[in-house]
């Protein structure tokens, strides 16, 4: 496995795509991640994958509590992963994250990989809440490496939101792509 470049596909799941929290532009970018996704092993780079992953308890949470909307909750349809993406992410490849970003994410990499990778590529849904969270910690954890997202393969909650994510991250040093 070629550690150098690692694919970080975010929260592509049902109930992001078509489920309760369902987004247009997330279901149009499903065949171009499917294809990036397959250039990445062709060459031999990882690909992993992150999953929104709530409990009964979500409404009590938080995040619940400002986003009243249940979704992704654990062994549910809507928590799995996209049937068109489902076959590329093995289970052992996925982190399943209990909030927008994880703290646990750049750990989780290094023991996947057995050191950091020089680059990390991003994509998936949430542009604007999960996508920033995760890319804002990942460089913050690995500070030389370069963190870039795929802005044509990300949807955000609005097409405006998406931009604004983006143009954050750029600010942060994250390539926008």
């Amino acid at each position: 496995m070629n550690r150098e470049k690692l694919l970080l596909v975010i929260d592509m799941q049902n109930d992001f795509v078509t489920g309760t929290l369902a987004n247009r532009e997330a279901e149009g970018i499903i065949e171009a991640i499917a294809e990036k996704i397959e250039s990445y092993q062709r060459d031999d780079h990882p690909v992993f994958f992150t999953r929104d992953t709530h409990g009964d308890d979500y409404m009590k949470t938080q995040e619940g509590k400002l986003l009243p909307v249940i979704h992704c909750l654990k062994g549910s349809q809507g928590w799995q992963i996209v049937d068109q993406l489902r076959a590329y992410a093995e289970e052992k490849e996925i982190l399943d994250k209990p909030v927008f970003g994880s703290l646990r994410l750049p750990e989780w990499i290094v023991e996947k990989l057995g050191c950091a990778p020089k680059e990390i590529v991003l994509c998936g849904v949430c542009t604007d809440i999960c996508v920033i969270s995760n890319a804002m910690i990942l460089k913050a954890a690995f500070p030389e490496t370069v963190v870039s997202v795929e802005g044509a393969l990300c949807a955000g909650v609005t097409p405006e939101s998406h931009q604004t994510a983006l143009a954050a991250m750029q600010a942060c040093q994250i390539h926008v792509k």
